[in-house]
Parts: structure tokens; C-alpha cells; sequence
């Protein structure tokens, strides 16, 4: 990890070092405030945390303190650092939430990990959300780590790593699939597993793409995108390209698999919901010994024809009671692709609430006609 040594971060010059993560009660300047009314109106106060290590106190503020602002912003609070005390003024649940984000960059730094804006914003967002005992699950491979950044998120992990059947059902941009294929990669690397099948069914998204040239890997490609991206990005690419080469990552037609048993495997199906019924039924029952099965898809974005029945739905209703089987649903919150998509998914929701609860009205009225 890059070390950003002689940096001195804002507002102060670096200071001795103290216990990691302690807080205090913070003595304003002389003329200054310690406590006051902060911008929602709330008892706003203030608490001091102190990091033992100044060499890593620019790892955990970000680049010209960019996690600190980040933090500033998302929590509506003040954060001003002296040497290796960080001082957060604001309201108490800020304050608080704050603190916890601030000890577990600092941790996180402590071991050496890595960490973006977007896993500071998913901190955040992990610490508003969960029990303060619970921490956030982790998918380890040797290219990267990769931390939730919702509660639902180490929910689906926590679920992957005890079930053998896993369904992940939510909108685009929670993470559903990146998190499935990184924990496949994870299997593949601590030999849990031989292999890694990707399947997903050729289904246009609402378009006629016509005749695919090439042999079948060359015609899957394209559906699968979204898959290799994710297998790219956890593991080195020599290792994803020897391994597609050696059959050690399958791309596996959803057609093709009828007949098959897949044993000592991590499989994943993505687009699920473009499954019918009785391909889902023939899916699931692929499962063979020492497999994990880890199936994707949004309900709300099902492309099969006007009328067909989605498997998806079917099999989540079907086997939701079925020991060995989870389901973690996401929502709009849980969306870490941007805030856009985010605002974009639940405008989508709430029309599609609205259209239900209006047709829910129409119908008595239809039928006392």
C-alpha cells in the first residue's frame, strides 16, 4: 500500500502517539463552543479520537483528506484533525457513527488493507445500519479485499459461506453479482472448490440482437460481460485467462447444462429471472456434492415473454423454507453503484408501488359492476 509519508494532515502538525480509537471529551479553544446546537437542531457536541500510528493517520484521512470530507458531508458533522487527534463536532448519533467509521479505517489500515471512497462511504452506510457487534464481512483472494458496504451485503456473504444454495434477488448496482463471483474466486483460491461455472440465459434485454458468430464461448461472451469484469478485477488476469483456457472457469450455456452433474464446484447463475420454470427446475438440480450454487437476478427486470412465468419468483417462493437454502433480498438502499442509481431504483419502485395500489382500488370497483 502506498504511504503518503510527511504529509501533514489538516489542521495540525503530527503529535505524539495514543492509544488507537480512544475518544475524549474535546476542550475547545478559548472564545469557541464545546457544545451548541448543530444544523438539524440537535445537542451538538464533540469527541476527540486518537490513532496510535501517525504514518497511517493519511491512509485512514484519504488524499488531501478526501475521507475526512466524505465523512463531514455524509454525517452532517465538523472534523478537524491535530496531529494524530482527530476532533468530530456535531450532532450525538453523528458524532458517534463518526468515531466508529474513523477506528475501523484506522484498523483497517493497521493490516495493511486498502480502501476507497466508496468503501468509506459503504462504511458509513455498514455502521448507521448494523449492530455495533457486528462487524463487516469480508471476501478475501490474493489480488484484493473486498468489505461489504451495507448491512445487507455482509448478510449475503455471512449466507454464502453457510449455505450451499444462496439466492441474491435486488436491483442493479447492490452488489449481488460482484459479491458472488468474488466469493467463487475466494473457493477457487483456499481450494474449497475445483472450479467456477458461470451460466446466464441468453435473453435479449428487449432487443433482436440476431445471428452470433463464433463458437459458443464467443457467443455466450457477451451475456457473461458482467461476470469476466468481476473475475478481472479479484483475481490476477494471467490466472483468469489460464484458467478459462484449462477449463478450470467454465462458461457454461444455461441450455448445455441439462444432464450434468456439477460436483466440487462454485456456480453461479446470473440474470436468473430470465430463467423459466422448468429451466430453473433443471438449474437447481445440477447441485452435486461439494458445490456451492449461488444464484442472481432483480424481479423487477424480467425480458421473457409477455405472459411466461419467471422461475425465479417460483423457486424463491417454492424453497424458501427448505433447510440449506437462504435468500437475501436487497433494496434501493442497498445500492453502492452511486446515489444516481440509487435515486433512479427507488423513482422505479415507487411508480411500481403506485400502479399496484391503484389497481388493488380498481378491482372491487370492477367487479361490483
Amino acid at each position: 500500500m502506498a504511504e503518503k509519508s510527511g504529509k501533514t494532515p489538516r489542521g495540525g502538525s503530527p503529535g505524539a502517539g495514543l492509544r488507537a480509537g480512544a475518544s475524549m471529551p474535546y476542550s475547545a479553544p478559548a472564545g469557541s463552543a464545546s457544545s451548541g446546537l448543530g444544523s438539524s437542531g440537535t445537542t451538538s457536541n464533540r469527541i476527540v479520537v486518537s490513532l496510535d500510528d501517525n504514518r497511517l493517520i493519511p491512509l485512514v484521512l484519504g488524499e488531501h483528506d478526501a475521507h475526512m470530507a466524505l465523512i463531514e458531508q455524509v454525517l452532517g458533522v465538523k472534523a478537524v484533525a491535530h496531529g494524530n487527534m482527530i476532533s468530530v463536532s456535531g450532532p450525538d448519533t453523528a458524532i458517534a457513527v463518526a468515531k466508529q467509521v474513523l477506528e475501523a479505517l484506522y484498523a483497517r489500515a493497521l493490516r495493511g488493507e486498502e480502501f476507497s471512497a466508496g468503501d468509506v462511504e459503504g462504511l458509513i452506510r455498514h455502521t448507521r445500519s448494523a449492530p455495533v457487534n457486528e462487524g463487516m464481512a469480508q471476501i478475501r483472494t490474493r489480488k484484493k479485499i473486498v468489505t461489504a458496504r451495507t448491512a445487507m451485503q455482509s448478510s449475503y456473504i455471512r449466507a454464502l459461506e453457510r449455505s450451499d444454495l444462496v439466492f441474491g434477488l435486488g436491483p442493479a448496482g447492490t452488489g449481488k453479482t460482484y459479491l458472488a463471483v468474488a466469493f467463487a474466486a475466494q473457493c477457487l483460491e483456499k481450494n474449497l472448490v475445483d472450479r467456477i461455472i458461470l451460466s446466464r440465459p441468453a435473453v435479449e434485454a428487449g432487443e433482436r440482437l440476431g445471428f452470433l458468430p463464433g463458437d459458443m464461448k464467443e457467443k455466450v461472451d457477451p451475456y457473461l460481460r458482467p461476470l469476466y469484469d468481476a473475475l478481472y478485477d479479484v483475481l490476477p488476469a494471467e490466472k483468469v485467462e489460464k484458467a478459462i483456457t484449462d477449463g478450470t472457469i467454465e462458461i457454461a450455456p444455461l441450455a448445455f447444462m441439462r444432464g450434468r452433474t456439477l460436483a466440487n464446484a462454485a456456480v453461479i447463475l446470473d440474470e436468473a429471472q430470465n430463467t423459466t420454470p422448468m429451466q430453473m427446475k433443471m438449474f437447481l438440480t445440477r447441485l452435486g456434492e461439494g458445490s456451492k450454487m449461488i444464484v442472481t437476478g432483480d424481479p423487477t427486470q424480467i425480458d421473457l415473454p409477455t405472459g411466461q412465468k419467471s422461475g425465479l419468483d417460483e423457486a424463491v417462493g417454492l424453497l424458501g423454507l427448505v433447510k440449506g437454502i437462504e435468500s437475501i433480498r436487497f433494496q434501493a438502499q442497498d445500492v453502492v453503484r452511486r446515489d444516481l442509481v440509487a435515486r433512479i431504483v427507488k423513482a422505479y419502485e415507487a411508480a411500481a408501488t403506485a400502479a399496484a395500489a391503484d389497481k388493488q382500488q380498481r378491482t372491487p370497483a370492477a367487479g361490483r359492476g
